[in-house]
């Protein structure tokens, strides 16, 4: 009896809406794709670096680094600053994970180099130093895809412009695959 019921009700919803539809002379076929596209969408899509891509972008900034006699530590982060992939040269010190991946989250949270960042944050009272998980030093680099999408960042070289070549040798190994 109560399955009787409750069919009688959806049957009736449907049909009422049916009706209200016909009502107003618009039907989902000839709302069509305009109508669609008008409406704000609820789930947003978003690219992202492939672990893949991010492994490759990491061996590319360890390998340059390597070949200058660097120790340093590579972190890959994505958007949000979640760490994709991190590789620790050998004789790379303890504090270089840490400072490579906040180079990183700087790089990708404003879409561009620590080492421009780094001159802008100068100066008296509150500045983008403040922001905690950020280090403005060079050797950051953004990966973009129309807008960031993940960050590079270096840490260990005697210099950040160092640190920065072998970023930017890591983004040189991914970016062809980049729209």
């Amino acid at each position: 009896m109560q399955s009787t019921t409750r069919n009688r009700a959806v049957v009736g919803t449907l049909v009422g809406l049916g009706i209200l539809g016909g009502a107003t002379g618009l039907t989902a076929a000839q709302a069509g794709p305009a109508a669609q596209q008008q409406a704000p969408a609820a789930v947003l899509q978003q690219p992202v670096l492939s672990v893949d891509a991010a492994a490759k972008a990491a061996q590319a900034a360890l390998d340059a680094a390597e070949a200058k006699g660097q120790r340093v530590t590579v972190s890959i982060v994505d958007r949000a600053g979640n760490e994709r992939v991190r590789l620790t040269g050998d004789g790379a010190g303890p504090q270089s994970g840490e400072s490579a991946k906040r180079k990183a989250f700087t790089a990708v949270a404003w879409g561009r180099a620590t080492s421009e960042l780094g001159r802008q944050a100068t100066g008296d009272g509150p500045t983008l130093r403040d922001i905690p998980g950020t280090l403005f030093l060079a050797g950051g680099v953004p990966v973009t895809a129309g807008s960031p999408i993940a960050g590079i960042g270096v840490a260990g070289a005697p210099s950040g412009d160092l640190d920065e070549e072998f970023a930017r040798a890591g983004l040189q190994a991914v970016q062809a695959g980049l729209r």
